[in-house]
C-alpha cells in the first residue's frame, strides 16, 4: 500500500460534483461552517478498511513501537455510540454524498460503563476532523434518546447547548446504536493515535442505549477499520508501519453500515 494512496483523503473533489451543487441550503450550511473553522483545531484523520489479517499484522508492528491507550487494558475496549439524524437523514446523506464540510453528534461510552458518558460534536472538513465533547450523567442521556431535551436550553455547555439548537432546528432524533470493539495505540510525536477496529454491531432500529442487555447483531461483510489521526504531522515510522500491500483510503462510515437496515 503506498502512502500516497492511503493517505489521499477519498472525499477529495466530491462536494464540487454532488455536495453542493443539488441542494441550495448547502450553501448556508457551508457558509457557517466556514466562520466556525477559523476557531478549531483540526486533525488529520485518515480511515482504512482492512482485513482479519491486515489487523493481526498491524496489531504486532503497532504494538512493537506504539504504546496502547491507557484509558484501557492492553490498549482495548468495547465502544457504543448513539447516532443522531433529522427526518431527511441528512447525517447520512451528507457521508455518502461525500460532502466536504459536514457534522454529526452522538452520545458514547465505553465497556457498557455508564459512570462516563460523552455527547460528541464530530465536524469534518475533507480530511481533517475536530471533535467537541461533553460529560452526561446516565439520567440526562437517558432523556436525550427518548427525546425530552427542554432541559437542555439551560444548560451552561457549549456543545449542549449547540446539540439543543440543532434538534430544535433541524430535528434531530435518535438513530441508530454502533456497537464495536477498538484496539488503540498512540505515539507522542506528531500526537498520533492509530485504531483498529472490529467486530462491528448494531441494535437494528433500538435506541435503548443505556441497556448494557440490548440486543445488537453482526454487520454483514463488515470489514475492520484501520483509521490513522494526527496532529500537524505523521512520523515517518507510522507512516511506513501501517503500509499493507495495494490498499487506498476509504470513505467507509460504520454509522452508514448500521443504518442499512432501517
Amino acid at each position: 500500500m503506498r502512502f500516497h494512496r492511503l493517505f489521499t483523503d477519498p472525499s477529495a473533489g466530491v462536494h464540487k460534483r454532488r455536495g453542493f451543487s443539488n441542494a441550495g441550503h448547502r450553501f448556508a450550511d457551508y457558509n457557517a461552517h466556514r466562520k466556525e473553522e477559523s476557531r478549531l483545531q483540526f486533525r488529520h484523520e485518515v480511515k482504512h478498511k482492512i482485513s482479519n489479517l491486515d489487523m493481526l499484522i498491524l496489531r504486532q508492528r503497532l504494538g512493537a513501537v506504539m504504546a496502547p491507550d491507557c484509558h484501557a487494558p492492553n490498549g482495548e475496549y468495547e465502544v457504543r455510540s448513539l447516532y443522531f439524524d433529522n427526518l431527511e437523514d441528512k447525517a447520512l446523506r451528507e457521508k455518502l454524498d461525500g460532502v466536504y464540510v459536514r457534522e454529526k453528534y452522538r452520545i458514547r461510552l465505553y465497556n457498557n460503563d455508564p459512570s462516563v458518558i460523552h455527547l460528541e460534536r464530530k465536524f469534518k472538513r475533507g480530511a481533517l476532523g475536530h471533535k467537541d465533547s461533553a460529560l452526561l450523567t446516565p439520567e440526562q442521556a437517558r432523556r436525550i434518546a427518548g427525546g425530552d431535551v427542554r432541559w437542555m436550553a439551560e444548560s451552561a455547555n457549549n456543545v449542549i447547548l449547540g446539540f439543543y439548537s440543532r434538534i430544535c432546528s433541524e430535528g434531530l432524533a435518535a438513530k441508530a446504536i454502533v456497537d464495536y470493539t477498538r484496539k488503540a495505540f498512540v505515539f507522542g510525536p506528531g500526537n498520533v493515535r492509530v485504531t483498529l477496529d472490529s467486530h462491528i454491531r448494531t441494535a437494528l432500529r433500538s435506541t435503548d442505549f443505556l441497556n448494557p442487555h440490548c440486543a445488537t447483531v453482526p454487520v454483514p461483510d463488515s470489514p475492520c477499520i484501520l483509521e490513522v489521526k494526527w496532529d500537524n504531522y505523521l512520523p515517518d515510522a507510522i507512516r511506513d508501519m501501517v503500509q499493507l500491500g495495494d490498499r487506498c483510503s476509504s470513505a467507509y462510515s460504520k454509522y452508514a453500515a448500521c443504518r442499512m437496515y432501517d
